[in-house]
């Protein structure tokens, strides 16, 4: 396997500073194309400081500068966001799953090397924690995205539904199966099959991986009741946007 370095890192955000400059880049992203929905963004959302979710940074080595962003929550202690307006299919029961959110890079040519790079951290991170599959919801045109990474339509065809976390803006929700991905990249001979599986990238580090229970879903039981929040970084009632 080779090495190669990047030219910024993507870490997992431990501190207030850190989150201010994850929600500024993630708030530019939006702005640029979802203006609207971008105003509800302007300040961490309450769902950033919960146990199930941890907020990745990406930001140039030589300054510090944020270049991208993207939010993971995962179902171990509770449920998806994207379960708040639709009923997954049996399949996705009882599984371990990891949802990917708020995703969003600054502009230019290092703005697509960042997505990329933050795809393969939230990939290495659900390969870490036993996440089965990677649940994510993209508004057109960026569902062509997961698309072309081999995410698979949870629902019809390209059917798209609104969510509500999301402004209910029509999204398409996709799904990833983690364990069988390098095969299906390499049968699929995926041009970032190299990247993501053959290249090691001492600066993509998304920190130790917390224990996870399997099959999450299963455990939880619609009637459990979930364990207390343990929020990473404090924040009061005042910093947070509405989630």
């Amino acid at each position: 396997m080779s090495t190669e370095r990047l030219p910024f890192t993507i870490r997992r955000v431990e501190n207030e500073d850190s989150l201010k400059k994850a929600v500024a880049i993630r708030h530019a992203a939006y702005a640029r194309h979802v203006p609207e929905f971008a105003r509800s963004l302007a300040l961490p959302e309450a769902c950033d400081y919960e146990e199930d979710t941890i907020v990745l940074l990406a930001e140039h080595k030589l300054d510090g500068t944020p270049l991208g962003t993207a939010r993971i929550r995962t179902n171990i202690h509770h449920p998806l966001h994207i379960e708040e307006s639709v009923v997954l299919p049996e399949w996705l029961q009882g599984r371990n799953l990891g949802e990917v959110e708020r995703l969003g890079v600054g502009e230019g040519r290092i703005g697509h090397m960042v997505k990329v790079a933050l795809v393969k951290a939230f990939f290495e991170y659900f390969e870490k924690t036993g996440i089965e599959y990677a649940v994510i919801a993209g508004r057109a045109p960026v569902d062509r995205h997961y698309e072309q990474l081999m995410f698979t339509d949870v629902f019809g065809d390209k059917e798209m539904v609104p969510l509500r976390h999301a402004g209910n803006m029509p999204h398409r929700v996709m799904a990833f199966e983690i364990a069988t991905g390098e095969e299906r990249w390499t049968a699929a001979k995926h041009p970032l099959l190299k990247f993501f599986r053959h290249t090691h990238h001492p600066d993509i580090d998304v920190g130790v991986a917390s224990p996870v229970v399997t099959p999450v879903m299963a455990e939880r039981g619609a009637q459990a009741t979930p364990a207390a929040p343990r929020a990473p970084i404090s924040a009061s009632q005042g910093q947070l946007a509405a989630a």
